[in-house]
């Protein structure tokens, strides 16, 4: 038996506040499997985000464990758990959070750099071509456009090429038009890593594509309203590929 590549046991998050502490994840326990496309749906407030961020080490869990790729990340410093991101992990937000003093094209690479990667520049150019934005590649975020600042935010994320993806409502802030072409380059971007996705979405049509779907409600996981995987990861790149053909 494989082992998930995400892997929550009764992982807990509370934050403190003005009115005392608040506690937003009860529990959770959750397995993910290599290759799965998993939505992340609930109403707001019901601790979507907040369960994306304990994925990714973004949020440290009050209680329980979180391990991705085998490694606990509960028991990782800071800068351990920046590190497993910058080789394992891509994410991305809603709100695109570019530099603006950096070009498209050094958004992208910086991360590569920091890695180490001696490619970086190579790499981040041919990252920008796959989103469709290589002619825009020394333009700066604030001449572009939302649905383009958040391609160049996938193919930041895309460029480590990541095991596991991780993306926050990234539809959020733009129009159907620009919403529906970053769907169609967030899968397809899935498709050309092999990495796995997890998304959080309001999105009907979004969650519709992913393999499986789980609700969240008051910080609890609905098991009554969980979608079981359609396809296994092998059946669904076999079906991807006879598609392509």
């Amino acid at each position: 038996m494989t082992q998930p590549i995400l892997q929550l046991s009764g992982a807990r998050l509370a934050l403190d506040g003005n009115a005392g502490r608040v506690e937003i994840l009860h529990g959770i326990d959750l397995s993910v499997e290599k290759g799965e496309t998993l939505g992340l749906i609930g109403p707001s407030g019901s601790g979507k985000s907040s369960l994306l961020m304990l994925m990714g080490g973004l949020e440290r869990a009050t209680a329980g464990r979180i391990e991705a790729l085998g490694q606990d990340l509960t028991t990782m410093s800071e800068d351990a758990l920046a590190r497993f991101r910058s080789k394992h992990m891509g994410v991305v937000f809603q709100s695109f959070h570019l530099l603006p003093t950096m070009t498209a094209l050094e958004n992208v690479a910086t991360p590569l750099e920091l890695a180490g990667a001696t490619d970086a520049f190579d790499r981040a150019r041919a990252e920008l071509d796959a989103v469709g934005l290589a002619h825009r590649a020394d333009h700066y975020p604030a001449q572009m456009s939302g649905g383009e600042q958040q391609r160049v935010a996938l193919a930041r994320a895309s460029a480590p090429r990541p095991q596991i993806l991780l993306a926050d409502e990234p539809t959020g802030n733009l129009d159907g038009t620009n919403g529906q072409a970053i769907i169609e380059l967030l899968f397809s971007l899935r498709d050309r890593h092999g990495a796995t996705l997890i998304m959080v979405t309001h999105a009907p049509e979004l969650a519709a594509q992913c393999s499986r779907v789980i609700r969240l409600r008051d910080g609890h996981l609905d098991t009554q309203s969980q979608t079981p995987p359609q396809t296994t990861p092998q059946t669904q790149t076999q079906t991807q590929t006879e598609a392509a053909q």
